[in-house]
């Protein structure tokens, strides 16, 4: 055994991959789900561009994880366009029922929002971002991007492992939620390689496919969904879904050691993952050690300070003031790097005062094309299964957004008619010297910003390929902060087993309180490079989840 070094038996000597990057010229497709893939990959072979085989892809997906996303969801996207040489955001999410109100749930004798049930809805707008991206950048009619997803939902499809244990909580809710039976096989949830088939969401891809956008919020579809939500107690009216709009907006940027990292502003949770890189660039990581325990301690309390911000400040910036451009400064990110005791875990962490500075369930996919067009996507029915509630004659779960409002009054997130709520979903995106370089995202949760932050100091950092980058050990920070109430303690530290028993004893001796991690705690990453010298495109997949990473 003498010589060999620690990954002696990994791939290519890969201390951290658990298999080769995916390399290709034509097009890299990276999703969740194999046959996903499959099918954005067919739509590039055919012409289309990264924009067509992402649609394509959500479609698809939609059918084989509906626990997970779908049509009753939202969805968040950075595309960047090869001819203009830009990026572009889209924000599609949907608001509140003008009927949703505080004065509403106090009359129900309700103190939140339930997380489950039609009060939880906020409007589905994943359809109408689909609808939008094929608009602006597609070159392919949504007709042709749906005709995979119908007709797999019709003939069938072999639910996959991790798909399959997700899938488990619809038969224990079928008795208060009877929608869900849509998602069984004889009663039961589907096996792994069991074969599950959904016309009814096929005949809801064919209703779209004839009518477009326009059918899913003033048609057939859009009238389904108002009578189920009066069935079962709910508020979303016509008016809701006609009235439901995209926005384009621009994304917002910091740099990190030369690279400059893009996500969404709020309504989303994208500005948490940037505070945290301005924190941490002040100090010298490498030299720390990747994944060593004084290295672990710094992303954690970064972690903290900006989680503590995300929970006294986010919310949609059109109906509350969000200060967007303090929390991702320069000098705000070094006031918060000051708060952070070396040698000691923080044991209880309030929101900063950027106003000083003057200046669970969900998947994620990207896409890059022959001539470099690029989409960062992600989308999302917020919780497992959603809302719970899922129109039998649609075949797909609403989402459960809306319990993201705070109850507040003076919390910006606090629930209103017709407003956006708190969203956890976001695509992420690099660029480097103005050129496009790595659009990657991390789903799950409130993983995701420290998701984002870990991926990219083991890519820029540590010198990690787009695979390995993903697959290295991981670890997720829980705490009281959320869009809703403010930070109390100093939460849980949970960790991946690739972590070992000597860092995770530093972690504790710190201050910090460590416990084993469990499989779906660390969400699920699909990454795509573009390599500035060759311009060969390198992806990388999660092996936490099914999917997978194909070129051609």
């Amino acid at each position: 055994m003498t010589g060999l070094g620690y990954g002696y038996d990994r791939p290519a000597g890969s201390t951290h991959g658990s298999r080769s990057e995916i390399v290709a010229v034509n097009g890299i497709v990276a999703t969740s789900q194999p046959l996903a893939t499959q099918v954005g990959l067919e739509v590039l072979k055919a012409g289309g561009n990264a924009i067509d085989a992402a649609v394509a892809a959500n479609a698809m997906l939609g059918l084989v994880e509906p626990m997970n996303c779908g049509v009753g969801g939202d969805l968040f996207a950075i595309i960047w366009d090869a001819k203009s040489r830009k990026l572009y955001g889209l924000n599609a999410s949907g608001r509140s029922p003008y009927g949703m109100s505080a004065d509403l749930l106090k009359q129900r004798k309700l103190t939140s929002i339930p997380g489950r049930g039609p009060l939880s809805w906020s409007v589905p707008g994943c359809v109408d971002g689909w609808d939008q991206l094929l608009k602006r950048f597609g070159t392919r009619p949504l007709s042709d991007l749906l005709a995979p997803a119908i007709r797999y939902a019709e003939s069938g499809f072999p639910v996959s492992e991790i798909i399959s244990s997700d899938w488990t909580g619809a038969a224990e809710r079928v008795a208060e939620f009877p929608g869900l039976k849509t998602f069984l096989v004889d009663g039961h949830t589907p096996r792994e390689g069991e074969v599950f088939r959904n016309p009814a969401l096929a005949q809801t891809y064919r209703l779209l496919a004839a009518g477009g956008r326009e059918v899913f919020y003033r048609g057939e579809i859009a009238r389904g969904l108002v009578a189920h939500s009066e069935e079962r107690g709910g508020v979303l009216t016509m008016r809701d879904l006609e009235d439901h709009t995209s926005t384009w907006i621009d994304p917002v940027s910091t740099t990190y050691r030369g690279y400059t990292v893009w996500e969404m502003p709020p309504n989303g949770q994208g500005i948490a993952a940037l505070e945290m890189l301005n924190i941490l660039e002040g100090f010298d990581l490498k030299s720390l050690g990747h994944n060593t325990a004084p290295y672990l301690h710094l992303l954690i309390e970064a972690k903290k300070l900006a989680f503590a911000d995300r929970a006294r400040f986010y919310a949609d910036p059109e109906m509350a003031e969000v200060p967007i451009a303090q929390l991702i400064s320069k000098p705000y990110g070094e006031r918060q790097r000051a708060r952070i005791d070396l040698e000691h875990a923080a044991q209880s962490v309030p929101p900063g005062d950027p106003y000083a500075i003057k200046a669970q369930d969900t998947v994620y996919l990207t896409v890059v094309d022959k001539d470099r067009n690029a989409i960062s996507l992600i989308q999302s029915n917020c919780g497992s299964w959603g809302s719970n509630e899922a129109p039998a004659a649609l075949g797909f779960p609403v989402q459960n957004r809306g319990a993201s409002f705070s109850m507040d009054p003076a919390h910006p997130n606090f629930v209103q008619p017709h407003k956006r709520p708190f969203h956890t979903i976001i695509p992420a995106f690099v660029t480097k010297d103005g050129k496009p370089f790595f659009c990657f995202g991390v789903m799950g949760g409130d993983m995701q910003p420290q998701g984002h932050m870990q991926v990219l100091c083991n890519l820029i950092d540590f010198g990690m390929n787009a695979q390995e980058a993903g697959d290295a050990a991981r670890f997720r920070h829980n705490s009281a902060p959320s869009s809703a109430g403010p930070a109390t303690g100093a939460g849980q530290v949970t960790v991946e087993s690739g972590i070992g028993e000597a860092v995770r004893e530093g972690l504790v001796a710190v201050g910090h309180d460590v416990v084993a991690g469990h499989a779906g705690d660390f969400g699920g990453y699909q990454g795509i490079l573009i390599d500035p010298v060759t311009g060969v495109l390198r992806g990388g997949t999660e092996p936490r989840k099914d999917g997978c990473a194909a070129g051609y």
